[in-house]
């Protein structure tokens, strides 16, 4: 029964970056309970003209499992692609927090009034009570969300997965969409969320990182 246990521990021992999910809820935790009165206000003129619509409140509860399934899926079906997806989740998301610390911000953007009264209503009521209109930028729904895209796109097993793949696209559309029609970000959280992604794809999926990743899976992973 040890020896198995070893065998497991040891078949997915790179589960260790996954605890730096902890770091990241602390941090962002403390983040949500003193940034909440005096911060800088983020707004751009077309915030104001996006109308609030709250079915967008289902990709944008989507988020949490399209981002948790894609780190599972390479987890236990490829370790290349897992290591790098979390790289540029994980750099990503401490980007956001230390913006976010050193530059405290928020928006005025939520309405104060539903016009309408139905189960979405409700759910974007919820969503509003747990999550604070603050520490917004760049935005991780967003880019997490092109995050997993960019996993899906560039894996090598799910190449001949066409409908996972265009449906990746239309879920991760949403999902940035969802974050400015339920007024959670600014376009500009947005603007800056696609531009972090972009350069960071070029970092982790550029051709120097994978030649260097190759020779780094190729010296620990060999066995597994």
């Amino acid at each position: 029964m040890k020896e198995k246990l070893r065998d497991v521990f040891y078949r997915y021992r790179h589960g260790w970056i996954l605890s730096y999910l902890l770091i990241y809820l602390m941090w962002f935790a403390y983040l949500e309970q003193t940034v909440t009165r005096r911060f800088h206000v983020i707004h751009m003129a077309v915030d104001d003209y996006i109308p609030f619509v709250e079915v967008f409140i289902i990709p944008y509860l989507l988020w949490f499992g399209y981002v948790a399934a894609a780190v599972a899926y390479f987890f236990f079906k490829d370790v290349q692609d897992y290591y790098k997806l979390c790289i540029f989740l994980f750099v990503g998301m401490t980007v956001f927090l230390v913006a976010s610390t050193v530059y405290p911000n928020g928006h005025c953007l939520r309405p104060r009034v539903f016009e309408r009264d139905n189960i979405f209503i409700d759910m974007v009521k919820a969503l509003y009570l747990v999550d604070t209109p603050t520490n917004l930028f760049p935005s991780i729904h967003v880019y997490n969300s092109i995050g997993v895209h960019f996993a899906i796109m560039q894996s090598e097993r799910l190449k001949e997965k066409k409908w996972l793949r265009r449906g990746s696209f239309v879920l991760m559309a949403s999902i940035i969409a969802a974050t400015m029609f339920l007024k959670q970000h600014s376009v500009f959280d947005v603007i800056t969320g696609c531009i972090m992604a972009v350069v960071m794809y070029t970092l982790v999926y550029g051709a120097d990182f994978q030649a260097g990743w190759k020779r780094v899976y190729e010296r620990s992973y060999r066995q597994i």
